[in-house]
């Protein structure tokens, strides 16, 4: 995790560079606007924390123009109410009071960082793939992780590099299905000088900041097939060019790649390369899904529910033996991202000494799913979808979400933050909508309630 703080450093943001290093964070330091923006193009870092007393609609219009992703934090002190909101408003993620809290400057930093992700398995299927990642770890070559949406490839990926050679050497990851393709090629190779328009000066990209560490391309086959043959080049001869540059950069790295298809299939399509497909795939660690893993489902299914105890400064409960014969028996299509879902979910629901099976629901509030089998499930699954898919009919996009929102902050008796957290939107985000549909005269649940309570006291 990399940090970079701008602003003068007084004795507060002192504590929180102090915070974050013990945090495990990199931390660089700034004085000024141009200073950190220097810094960026020529370090990178992942999260930017900024005095709120300087320029922030500055900051993040440069970032902007120059292409560069980094999520900004703001920070003053506590009573600077106006300054805080000036600053969301100029485009910062959130704002940190200061003098800083310990727990709020790592929950920031753990949002950020994926590092905080624990590697849980057990299961004899998952020990073959994790003896054969460690087994390559060593080396230089290439892998491919392939495997479901939400089985935990980056987890694997990161898990390889801690056991490499290259360990304590940055790992750096590039969501390719997050980034617009006009994007992705100034965001892993950088940009010199008057590139395009807002190039102000020359940035580096992710094969130079992860140079002599190991880059991820997380979901690959998303990746333009135009930008494949540059990045093909990158792998084969460990030069990069720059956007707009005419000398090619020696880059040091180790390149790992996840995809949730069959590249394969997609080189067959000619949406991949097949010669990217060849370089790439030098070793292939295929994750399987969770439903095949089922002595994992315990283990993460108590994982999660001591990490969202301690989160929620909740104590921690043990799950009973129907809630625990429930998630063994559950399918699971979203994978280990809808388990742990789920169990923060049944953390918040639940009220007696343990979690009980009442406490193990689906984001709607319905009983769990399992996985029977036969053409009666089938049916049944069917008319369900077909249900579902009725109810959406004839109403709009915008009324959906919306009713999906309040009803999320209902199932979390008005807790913003929980809410936020299983739409998988950010706070921020959700106080707009809640802003736009209180403007429009909806009932919404305040912290403690539902709309009903809300709407009638």
């Amino acid at each position: 995790m990399r940090l970079l703080i701008i602003g003068r450093l007084n004795g507060e943001l002192i504590t929180a560079s102090r915070i974050a290093m013990s945090r495990g964070a990199a931390v660089t330091q700034a004085d000024g606007i141009e200073q950190g923006l220097n810094a960026l193009r020529a370090k990178g870092a992942d999260l930017v924390m900024v005095d709120v007393s300087l320029p922030v609609r500055v900051l993040v219009t440069a970032l902007a123009d120059e292409r560069i992703r980094t999520p900004v934090v703001a920070c003053g002190t506590g009573t600077d109410a106006n300054a805080a909101v000036a600053a969301i408003r100029a485009g910062a993620k959130e704002y940190i009071p200061l003098p800083p809290d310990p727990e709020l400057i790592a929950a920031v930093l753990e949002a950020v960082a994926s590092d905080a992700r624990s590697f849980v398995w057990g299961d004899p299927s998952m020990e073959r793939v994790v003896k054969l990642a460690e087994q390559v770890a060593r080396s230089d070559a290439s892998v491919l992780i392939t495997g479901e949406s939400g089985t935990g490839k980056e987890v694997l990926a990161r898990h390889v590099h801690a056991r490499s050679n290259r360990a304590n050497k940055p790992f750096v990851s590039v969501n390719c299905a997050a980034i617009p393709d006009a994007l992705l090629e100034s965001e892993l190779f950088g940009h010199e000088k008057g590139a395009f328009t807002g190039a102000v000066a020359r940035r580096i990209g992710r094969f130079e900041e992860a140079s002599g560490g190991t880059l991820l391309l997380d979901e690959i086959s998303e990746m333009d097939v135009r930008l494949q043959a540059k990045l093909l080049r990158a792998l084969q001869e460990r030069v990069i060019d720059r956007v707009g540059g005419t000398q090619p950069v020696k880059v040091d790295i180790r390149v790992l790649a996840t995809s949730n298809r069959n590249l394969a299939e997609e080189a067959r399509k000619g949406t991949f390369r097949e010669d990217l497909l060849y370089r790439l795939n030098v070793v292939n660690l295929r994750l399987p899904p969770l439903r095949d893993r089922p002595a994992d489902i315990l283990a993460l299914a108590d994982h999660f529910a001591r990490k969202y105890a301690e989160a929620n400064g909740l104590a921690d409960r043990p799950l009973s033996a129907e809630a625990r014969r429930l998630v063994t028996q559950s399918p699971w299509p979203g994978n280990v991202r809808e388990l742990e879902n789920t169990l923060h979910r049944a953390v918040l629901l639940a009220s007696g000494p343990e979690i009980d099976a009442d406490a193990i629901r689906s984001p709607e509030g319905d009983a769990l799913a399992t996985g029977a089998t036969g053409a009666g499930a089938a049916a049944r699954a069917v008319q369900a979808a077909e249900a579902v898919t009725r109810g959406f009919v004839g109403r709009s996009l915008a009324d959906v979400e919306r009713d999906l929102i309040l009803d999320t902050l209902d199932h979390c008796l008005g807790n913003r933050t929980h809410a936020a957290k299983i739409l998988g939107i950010s706070i921020r985000t959700l106080r707009n909508k809640l802003n736009e549909y209180t403007g429009a005269g909806i009932t919404v649940a305040e912290p403690g309630q539902t709309r009903m309570l809300a709407a009638y006291g």
